[in-house]
Order: C-alpha cells, then sequence, then structure tokens
C-alpha cells in the first residue's frame, strides 16, 4: 500500500491512518468535512464500518486523497455495507431510500423555506422534528418527500424514509420501525436487541453521530413516533400524518393549507401542459374551483385529461359542476379522491362519524357546536369532542376565533353520501327535524329582543333557556352566526307546512330586520311567511307580511317592481279586513316604490292618503306609522324642488316625537327623532342653511351608530360629509371616504353617490 496506509479492507484503521497521515485531528477532520466528531470516532473504532458513499467522499476531499486512494477508501467503506442476503437481511439500506421526487411539485415555497432554515439548524448539531399535518388530499407526502431531495446535500450520513401505515388497521409497531431503522445503518439482524426499548437505545446512540434526514410518511399517532426520534445529534426528522400529533413536544409544525387558485391552475398546468391551459383558460379556472383548490383533486383532474389528450377542459368542468357526479369524475387509476376520504373515514370512532356525516346537512359553510349535536343526535359536550377529533384527524377546520367548524367543499359531499348509504332518509329527515325545530325557536326568542314592545325581560319560548342569548349584543352575534341555518330551518317549516311557526318567526324578526335592511334575505322570510298567511287563511296577516316584503323589495333588494307589486296585494288584503293600520303602510310602501319608479306624482298622492288615513286612527302604532309616512312625505317634496314644505312637514315629524307616544319607549322614540332629524338636516341643506343642518345630521348619526344600525348610520354620514363638503369643514374628505367604503360594503345604492361626492371635493381641493 502506497504512503504507508494499510492495506486491510477495515474501513475504521485505513480513515484513521490517512488522518494521522494527514495530521488532522478527529475535531479539524469533522469541521472540513461536515461529518461529526462522534461520527468520526464511531468509524475510527469499527462501531461503523460501512458508512454511506457521500460521507466517504467528503472525507475523500478533507483529506485531499488522490484518486487511487479515494477509491480504496469507498472500497473499505463498501465492504463493511449491508448487502441483500448477507446478515443484514431485508432491511438492508436501500429499503429505506427516498421515494421517487414528483417532477411537477408546485408551490409550498414558504414551506420549504421553513425546512430548509431547519435543516441549518440541524447542521448545528441540534436535532430537529417538523409534523406535516392536514386534511386528507393535501399532498403532505408528496410535499415530504420533494423536501427530503431538496434537502439530501445537508444529510450526507444518510437519508431515510419509512412508511409507518398509520391509516391501515394495524400500523407499524415502533419495534418494528426501529428495526428497519437499524439495518438501514449497518446494523446486522442478529445485532439488532429483542426489545422495543433496547432498539430505541441503540438507534439513538447510532443516529447521535450521523447528519441524518429522516422521513417517516403517514404516522399513527405520537406513541408510534416517539421512539423512533434521534435524541441528539445533526439529523432532521419530518413526519406526516393526518392526525395533529398534539402530544409531541418540541417540534415545528408545517400545517399545510389548500393551493391558493393560481397555484391549482400552475400545477394543472405543469401536468397536461401550458397549450391546454391557455387555450381554455376560463375552463382551467374553473377546474381549480370544482377540485376545491385540493392538490389530490387538481392532480386527478390533470392525469385523467393527460390520459385523454384529445378532451376539452370544458367538458370535465360540465361533468364535475353536477355536485352528485363530482366524487365519481374526480378518479383517474388509483387515484381517487373517495377513497383518500373513506381511509380516514374508516378509522374514526362511530359516534365520530355519526357526527361527521350529519354535519354535512347543515346549511352555510360552517356550523356551530350545536348545529352538530342537533343533526347527530348529540349533547353538546359530545359534539365538541366529536369536533375536536376530526379536527385533529384534518377532516373538519376550526375557525381560529369563533367556535364553528367547517367541511372542505369535497369532504362536505363525501359525508353527505355516507348519511344516504349509512342512515337513510328517515333517519336523515329526523335530523333535519330535530334541528330545523330548535333552530326556528332559539331564532324567534333571539329576535324578540329587538322587539320595542318588549318589557325588558328576557323572550319566553327558547329551546335551552340556560344557553340563551342574554341581552341584544348577543342575540345578534347568534343571529348572525346563524343565518343560514335558521333561514334554512324557516324554508323546512314553510315547505311541511308548518304555517304558524313560520309566521311566528316572521313576526318575531320585524324590529331585528329594521336594523339589519341590507340583508337581501329578507325577501325570503316575509315571501314565506306571507304565503303562510295566505295558506292559513288570514288576510290581517297576509297583510301585515305583504307589507313587510314590500319593504324588504324596496330597501333590501331595491326592486321597486315587485315592491309596488306586493305593497298593492297588502293594500287589498288590509281593505278586505278592514286594518286601516295596514292600509296605510300598503300606501307608504307603494308610494316609496311609485317615486323609486319616477311616478312622483302618484307617490305624493298616495303618501298624502296614508297620512290623512293614519291620522284618523288613535293607536301607538298608527303614530308610529304616521311618523314614518311624514318623513316621506317630506322627502319626496325636497327632492321635487319643495325644501321648505319638507321642513315644516319634517318639523311636525319632530314634533310628534317630543310629545311622545302612548305605550312606547323612549329607546323607540330617539329612533324616530334621529330619522326626522336627518331629514331636516337635509332640507335645511338643500336650503344651503348648511351651518344650521350639520348639528341634526351629527345628532342622527350618533343616534343610528348607538343603536348599531349600519344602513341608517352610513347614509347619514354621506348626508353629514356633503354638508360639511358645502361649508369647507376639515373633516369632510374622511367623512365621505368612510360612507363610502360602508355603503360599498353595504351594497347601498348610495355608493354611487357616495363615490361622486368625494371625487368631486378631490377636484374642487387639486383645482385650488
Amino acid at each position: 500500500m502506497r504512503h504507508g496506509t494499510s492495506s486491510t479492507g477495515d474501513f475504521g484503521q485505513r480513515l484513521r491512518g490517512l488522518r494521522a497521515r494527514a495530521g488532522l485531528s478527529q475535531e479539524a477532520l469533522s469541521h472540513t468535512a461536515g461529518v461529526s466528531v462522534r461520527a468520526l470516532a464511531d468509524m475510527e473504532r469499527g462501531r461503523t464500518r460501512g458508512p454511506q458513499r457521500r460521507t466517504v467522499q467528503a472525507l475523500s476531499e478533507a483529506l485531499r486523497l488522490d484518486d487511487d486512494e479515494a477509491a480504496a477508501l469507498e472500497g473499505a467503506a463498501a465492504l463493511g455495507r449491508p448487502r441483500p442476503g448477507t446478515a443484514a437481511g431485508p432491511a438492508a439500506a436501500g429499503t429505506l431510500a427516498l421515494p421517487r421526487d414528483i417532477e411537477d411539485f408546485t408551490a409550498r415555497g414558504p414551506a420549504l423555506a421553513r425546512l430548509v432554515d431547519l435543516a441549518r439548524d440541524a447542521e448545528r448539531g441540534r436535532p430537529v422534528v417538523t409534523v406535516v399535518t392536514g386534511q386528507p388530499g393535501l399532498g403532505k407526502t408528496a410535499f415530504a418527500v420533494h423536501a427530503a431531495h431538496r434537502l439530501a446535500p445537508h444529510f450526507p450520513d444518510g437519508q431515510f424514509a419509512l412508511h409507518l401505515h398509520g391509516m391501515d388497521p394495524e400500523p407499524t409497531t415502533p419495534r418494528e420501525a426501529l428495526a428497519r431503522l437499524l439495518g438501514a445503518v449497518g446494523v446486522a439482524e442478529a445485532a439488532i436487541p429483542a426489545g422495543t426499548d433496547d432498539r430505541a437505545g441503540l438507534w439513538r446512540s447510532l443516529s447521535g453521530g450521523r447528519r441524518l434526514l429522516l422521513l417517516l410518511d403517514n404516522a399513527a399517532d405520537e406513541s408510534q413516533v416517539i421512539p423512533l426520534l434521534p435524541g441528539t445529534g445533526a439529523s432532521l426528522t419530518m413526519v406526516t400524518s393526518r392526525h395533529a400529533l398534539a402530544g409531541l413536544e418540541s417540534v415545528h409544525r408545517a400545517d399545510l393549507a389548500l393551493l391558493r387558485r393560481e397555484e391549482a391552475v400552475e400545477l394543472l398546468t405543469r401536468i397536461i401542459g401550458p397549450e391546454r391551459v391557455q387555450a381554455e383558460a376560463q375552463a382551467a379556472r374553473d377546474l381549480s374551483d370544482l377540485c376545491g383548490h385540493l392538490p389530490l383533486a387538481v392532480r386527478i383532474a390533470g392525469q385523467r385529461l393527460l390520459s385523454r389528450p384529445h378532451e376539452r377542459l370544458g367538458k370535465l368542468v360540465a361533468r364535475l359542476t353536477a355536485e352528485g357526479r363530482r366524487l365519481d369524475g374526480l378518479q383517474a387509476g388509483s387515484l381517487r379522491v373517495r377513497a383518500a376520504f373513506a381511509l380516514s373515514y374508516r378509522q374514526l370512532r362511530p359516534q365520530a362519524r355519526i357526527f361527521l356525516r350529519r354535519a354535512a346537512l347543515a346549511a352555510g359553510a360552517d356550523f356551530s357546536p350545536e348545529t352538530g349535536a342537533l343533526l347527530a343526535g348529540l349533547s353538546r359536550d359530545e359534539a365538541l369532542a366529536c369536533a375536536e377529533e376530526l379536527t385533529d384527524a384534518g377532516l373538519l377546520h376550526s375557525e381560529p376565533v369563533t367556535e364553528r367548524y367547517r367541511f372542505h367543499d369535497l369532504l362536505k359531499l363525501y359525508a353527505a353520501e355516507q348519511v344516504t348509504a349509512e342512515d337513510g332518509p328517515e333517519a336523515r329527515d329526523a335530523a333535519l327535524d330535530r334541528a330545523a325545530n330548535w333552530m326556528l325557536r332559539r331564532a324567534t326568542a333571539a329576535a324578540l329582543h329587538f322587539d320595542v314592545h318588549r318589557d325588558g325581560t328576557a323572550p319566553h319560548g327558547d329551546p335551552d333557556p340556560e344557553g340563551a342569548p342574554a341581552g341584544q349584543e348577543e342575540a345578534r352575534a347568534w343571529l348572525e352566526a346563524e343565518q343560514a341555518q335558521w333561514l334554512a330551518a324557516l324554508r323546512r317549516a314553510h315547505d311541511a307546512g308548518r304555517h304558524r311557526q313560520v309566521l311566528d318567526t316572521a313576526e318575531a324578526m320585524h324590529w331585528f330586520s329594521d336594523r339589519n335592511q341590507h340583508w337581501e334575505q329578507w325577501v325570503e322570510v316575509f315571501q314565506r311567511s306571507a304565503d303562510s298567511a295566505r295558506a292559513l287563511g288570514s288576510r290581517r296577516e297576509e297583510a301585515v307580511h305583504l307589507n313587510c316584503l314590500a319593504w324588504a323589495y324596496n330597501l333590501c333588494v331595491h326592486d321597486p317592481h315587485s315592491a309596488l307589486e306586493s305593497a298593492e296585494a297588502a293594500l287589498v288584503a288590509a281593505r278586505e279586513c278592514g286594518d286601516g293600520l295596514q292600509e296605510g303602510w300598503a300606501l307608504g310602501y307603494s308610494a316609496g316604490a311609485l317615486h323609486r319608479l319616477g311616478r312622483t306624482q302618484e307617490a305624493h298622492a298616495r303618501l298624502h292618503e296614508a297620512a290623512w288615513r293614519l291620522a284618523q286612527q288613535d293607536t301607538p302604532q298608527s303614530r308610529l306609522a304616521e311618523l314614518t309616512i311624514l318623513n316621506s312625505l317630506g322627502t319626496l317634496l325636497r327632492q321635487a324642488g319643495r325644501a321648505a314644505e319638507a321642513l315644516d312637514i319634517h318639523r311636525r315629524s319632530e314634533r310628534i316625537c317630543r310629545v311622545g307616544v302612548p305605550g312606547r319607549t323612549q329607546e323607540l322614540i330617539a329612533l324616530y327623532h334621529a330619522v326626522a332629524q336627518q331629514q331636516i338636516g337635509n332640507d335645511l341643506a338643500a336650503l344651503e342653511r348648511w351651518h344650521e343642518a350639520e348639528p341634526p345630521l351629527r345628532q342622527a348619526l350618533a343616534a343610528f351608530e348607538d343603536a348599531q344600525m349600519p344602513a341608517w348610520a352610513e347614509a347619514a354620514r354621506l348626508d353629514l360629509g356633503q354638508v360639511l363638503t358645502a361649508t369647507g369643514h376639515r373633516e369632510a374628505r374622511q367623512t365621505l371616504l368612510d360612507a363610502h367604503h360602508a355603503l360599498t360594503a353595504l351594497r347601498s345604492p348610495r355608493q354611487a353617490e357616495a363615490a361622486a361626492a368625494l371625487a368631486s371635493l378631490d377636484r374642487a381641493t387639486a383645482a385650488t
């Protein structure tokens, strides 16, 4: 042997001789080669007989060996590596090689960058563990494999991938996994200890001196993973699991999210090619949306199209648009979205399976534990436990702030399929009826918090008095959060012929709807209640709810044609049953519709008739209706250029408010007074009495804000902004800007007026 190095095949002796010849300490060689001191010591003592090729190459370069010497060192290492058929048996290193990387891997840039940073931490001698979790179909394994290939150069002592079969009926045991890992680092089968603890101790000892990358794919739980984690040394372990593995301590987490739309389209492009995507760009976007931006679904759609090079993307879009066939369409060979969901579903406890599939019956984008409990027939505590279990399993997403849960669109379709397959129509209908009845009772009680005729006591009839909303704030929050649920319950009650329940709920909603006139669903609420009144043969209630419907058409969806039709029907019903109050309201609502249709003279006549009829009646309800009609009449006069007459009418309204209405609270009268003040401010502005107009408008705005009536408040803010502009007030622009943003969010037709006022002010400012 040249240069006096050993001629034997023992790798450790050869390495020690080469290091001595180079005059390097173990620490110096460790630093230059990027191999830990402990690993060098194990090699030289013969504890590690066959390091990997990359490690040998790094040592050869650090020792500045020529080609022959490097080849000889590699040959000695090769003799010490387990080979198929030798004592190391089937646990040889090659069996744990990384899976093939996916060439068209897309996105996940921030998560990959985070892993690169973690790899650098590992290089400093700290073992790092990262857990990759998320719902089925997010591409956790693909991400981890891609990351492992990217990070391989940082871990020259080995990159091992071990499938733990966490979703199988019998996952890999820690004892079995440790045997495979020990075999991968060169421990002969006969030398592997019998017990799990001894195997774990030997694994920690051997891995602690190596720069290893370990991929533990598809873990079942923490107890399966913990014995496999290196305790020291420069290693990086990636664990993928459909479960959160919340019990793992001192780990980093990569919770993969759905792809963004553009990322989903990019993945589709990489699979089928840019030409097909560019030729049908909108279809590619629609296809990504139908896949819910779920990587597995997008990949399946892409692979399906790739196998059919002449099929148009639009054809697949049309097939998937039919929800009942969407999961059928998302399969290509052995890749099936339904199968991915089924794998997780079968792992659940029976109670959690019931909760998951029944929760798919909930309306809207998300649902509360109460809704899930009602549909599943569980207590709230049982439902919460199921929801958390499903969240940990990646089958539900919990909202970060509110206690609500949501499905991925495709998973919801799968869960709904299980309702049909496992529950049948009778159980399904019973669950929906149980939830609908509870929801309507709670919605009715919650809405009654806003009834101005209440004496301050809590409303009766809530299905769970102890958990019922207390006060208007909690009631508003519940009604807003559960809007989709109670509206679906109202539909179900209407379709089932439970008309009295529909009328009771809609009647309770009257004052709450007045504070939220930007909600378009009021049209449906009052259309159904009017239908229910007709079905019960109650002409008075039909008139009431047709008037509510006319209000909704006028102010919520800005459809004056439908508003006029409903108001005319209400007028007929009111006159037939001799209800003067509803007759006055019908005249007023029809006048509002006529005015919006440009039929000003007819509108004027109807308002005068409505005011006259209501003045003849001596009830608190008639006085309130008269106030509304007078305010509308004054507004019509002002818009016709008769601002002085309008001011007289609105002053008359203000006087009625100051006197008060018997049997009505000061809080209610204050709102009517605020409406009169807003109109007085606008009348004064029309008369160019700008400085007089500002105080009543500010008072009106403050009153609407205190009452939390955004649609009313923002209209008053716009009126105030226009007056401040005329006076050159420094708050003018900000006031207009705030009004424009809010009116746009409320979808108010006055948003255009706000935009024009803001633009006019900016032009005037620029000109000066």
